[in-house]
């Protein structure tokens, strides 16, 4: 269904909290997921034009079906980073969208990946197909 269609790539930045730090003093390997689920919320609203808010008052949802994530460099208390994702495929089934995790002050990448996202009727909890309508909408 995706064939042909060209998806754009999307930065958010944010900032390392306090409660992000491990006891070895640099972000715990949980938090990436995070980061990657909070610049996807943002960019819903922001670069989408449909907040998630919007989307699950449509009856939908995105779970996560499989994440991938290597990390190459540790982030650290107070340090400000770039999350940029993207679609990478969409068709019936499931989202795949790649994201790169790059620190503003280095400006060398931290961690990069992808997550396979599937789309769920919220009132079932059951996966659903996704329609050429969304896949139309996600196509900028």
């Amino acid at each position: 269904m995706d064939q042909g269609k060209t998806f754009s790539r999307f930065t958010s930045e944010l900032k390392v909290r306090p409660d992000d730090i491990d006891m070895f003093n640099h972000v715990h390997n949980s938090k990436y997921f995070d980061y990657v689920l909070a610049a996807r919320y943002e960019q819903m609203e922001t670069c989408y034009g449909m907040s998630m808010e919007q989307f699950m008052e449509l009856g939908y949802g995105w779970v996560v079906k499989t994440a991938h994530v290597e990390f190459k460099r540790p982030l650290t208390l107070g340090e400000s980073f770039k999350v940029t994702t993207g679609i990478i495929t969409m068709n019936e089934k499931s989202s795949k969208v790649s994201f790169e995790i790059v620190s503003s002050k280095t400006g060398k990448v931290c961690s990069d990946g992808w997550f396979d996202y599937v789309l769920i009727d919220i009132k079932t909890g059951r996966g659903m197909k996704i329609t050429q309508e969304m896949i139309d909408k996600y196509s900028i």
